[in-house]
């Protein structure tokens, strides 16, 4: 499926949107990866604060 951007050309947009037919399981994966995308950020968000942490004390 593409999603038109008014000139008749396929848009930069999500081709998946909510309600689009997706099956109960695409729909689950769907919000797996979701939630794992936002775990792995908040990880990365702690990871990055530890690491300027250890960086400063190891300068003391």
């Amino acid at each position: 499926m593409k999603r038109a951007n008014g000139t008749g050309q396929a848009g930069s947009g999500p081709l998946v949107t909510a309600g689009s037919g997706l099956e109960a399981a695409e729909r689950e994966e769907l919000k797996r990866l979701h939630k794992l995308t936002a775990d792995q950020a908040k990880t990365i968000e702690i990871l990055k604060e530890a690491t300027a942490f250890f960086a400063k004390e190891s300068d003391r």
